[in-house]
């Protein structure tokens, strides 16, 4: 072979190139070797298990367990309607009329069914007004309707996550008041300081826009009266008959909202001692709370 024809990395022996062949006898030997080592290890195998014998399985009887009576579905009543929602949970509507069978039957109305209407919400519901001789006081209907389901917003059905707003200090600027009412979107909550001025008329042109209103109800801060919230404020050591009679002086400035909201208050709020009163009396009238 030339040495241009010749694979780089490679020389050639000094010998030439040379060619192993295995004799006829060297083969057979390994051939022998191969057959005589399979033999040995096939008789060892042999002689531990001569005879193994796959083991048996006794065949169990067939023990089915019987099918149990079909159930008979309960149908609902006819005054039941179930409508599915495709992205929230089934409602269930009851007529509240129709008789039932059972004692356990709990009607829950749908709010926005006894609302206000938008047009004449800026007007008090007279059912829901209790005189006193510091104004007009949100109480409960005869029939059991509160002003937290009357004046609320109705609901827009929009499903999933809701924040609320709500813009608060209202009445105190008459310039600040006129403009939130004015530029704000109607979604967005009002709170009116029970010490501001003119909360009638605000209150109305604030309901004419279709906003939902809360009163806000001063109570004692840290350090009172060095900061200082206002008239008839709620105090921690003013006592429950002091209280009750300025939480009824604050809820009488105005009518048309769903509830009370604190104005300042980290003290007083952080006592539940003082707070226990508040509450009762709200939950009596059918407010809500902030």
């Amino acid at each position: 072979m030339k040495d241009i024809d010749r694979p780089l990395g490679q020389s050639r022996p000094r010998g030439g190139w040379r060619r192993r062949r295995l004799s006829p006898g060297g083969s057979g030997a390994w051939l022998a070797a191969a057959l005589v080592m399979f033999g040995a290890s096939g008789a060892i195998a042999l002689r531990e298990r001569p005879y193994r014998t796959p083991a048996t399985i006794a065949a169990q009887p067939d023990a089915r367990v019987p099918a149990a009576a079909p159930v008979a579905e309960a149908k609902p009543s006819p005054s039941v309607e179930r409508p599915l929602g495709a992205d929230g949970p089934s409602i269930t509507r009851v007529d509240p009329d129709a008789p039932r069978s059972g004692g356990n039957v709990v009607v829950i109305r749908d709010p926005s069914a006894i609302g206000q209407n938008l047009r004449v919400a800026h007007l008090p519901d007279k059912a829901l007004i209790e005189e006193s001789p510091t104004g007009p006081l949100p109480i409960r209907a005869a029939d059991g309707r509160r002003p937290f389901d009357v004046y609320a917003r109705p609901w827009s059905g929009a499903r999933g996550a809701r924040v609320a707003i709500v813009i608060g200090g209202l009445g105190v600027s008459q310039t600040g008041t006129q403009r939130a009412i004015e530029k704000l979107p109607a979604e967005v909550t009002l709170g009116f300081a029970s010490g501001g001025n003119s909360l009638g008329r605000w209150m109305q042109a604030a309901r004419q826009k279709g906003h939902e209103l809360v009163m806000q109800v001063p109570l004692e801060p840290f350090d009172y009266p060095n900061v200082d919230p206002g008239r008839n404020t709620l105090t921690v050591d003013g006592g429950t008959e002091e209280n009750l009679k300025n939480l009824r002086w604050a809820l009488s400035r105005t009518t048309n909202y769903t509830g009370v909201m604190n104005y300042m208050g980290a003290r007083f709020t952080a006592d539940a001692a003082a707070m226990a009163p508040v509450m009762d009396e709200l939950g009596r009238r059918g407010l809500l709370y902030v």
